[in-house]
């Protein structure tokens, strides 16, 4: 299965019916694919809308209408376009239920870096200072290493988005929960091993004497193959 694949459909199991819910650019854009049966999400996006929905299909494209990273989406009946004061006062008001972002690189005290590249011209933070701190809940949606150098680190070498600790790291390898005491490993992928998430983690993790496997769910599993077919 494709890596982030496996990340959206995991992340997708935490949507709550009802939920108002930010994606940030990139892989959190993959999410509503894999919304379980029966769960209904309202999706904002910090640049005006809420009820985002993925491209209902090729040729469908709507110039004004399109996720903050620029990219074309569909909307819901009865989406709501709203301008950028209300959407950040949603944001900073504590309104938003969940917000998923992607992530460059995460702490042992569970804090994110993800707006800043290395040697690349980017406009900015954009929203995720305000995401991270202001969302009731923030999970972060990444690759588990980067050119085979892990991104949960002992502590991030880029610029810190927020001081805040988010809630859950879910990656192709491992769900993690950061807590008071520390970086919680959850859950493991499919066919992989707790040495081997250790070998490519950074970080210190507390292993329990148990830990099962990813839980993806047959539902999500149904939908994934509808996807692809």
């Amino acid at each position: 299965m494709d890596d982030k694949v496996l990340i959206a459909r995991r992340v997708a199991s935490e949507l709550k019916d009802g939920s108002l819910v930010n994606l940030g650019i990139g892989l959190p854009t993959m999410v509503p694919m894999y919304l379980p049966p029966g769960i209904e999400v309202y999706f904002q996006s910090e640049n005006g809308i809420i009820g985002m929905a993925p491209m209902p299909g090729a040729g469908m494209e709507e110039p004004s209408l399109t996720d903050a990273g620029g990219d074309f989406v569909g909307a819901i009946p009865g989406a709501a376009s709203i301008d950028s004061c209300l959407s950040f006062g949603l944001i900073r008001g504590g309104h938003l239920d969940l917000t998923i972002l992607g992530g460059l690189e995460v702490d042992e005290q569970g804090c994110l870096a993800n707006w800043m590249v290395p040697g690349k011209m980017l406009p900015g933070m954009g929203g995720a200072m305000d995401l991270v701190t202001g969302a009731k809940r923030v999970i972060v949606a990444m690759a588990h290493t980067a050119k085979g150098k892990p991104k949960i680190l002992r502590r991030c070498t880029l610029p810190l988005t927020s001081v805040r600790r988010v809630s859950l790291i879910v990656t192709e390898m491992a769900v993690i929960e950061p807590t008071e005491e520390g970086l919680l490993l959850r859950e493991l992928a499919p066919g992989l091993s707790i040495k081997s998430v250790l070998a490519a983690t950074e970080a210190t993790l507390i292993v329990p004497a148990h830990v099962p496997e990813m839980a993806l769910g047959l539902d999500a599993m149904l939908t994934d193959s509808q996807h692809q077919s």
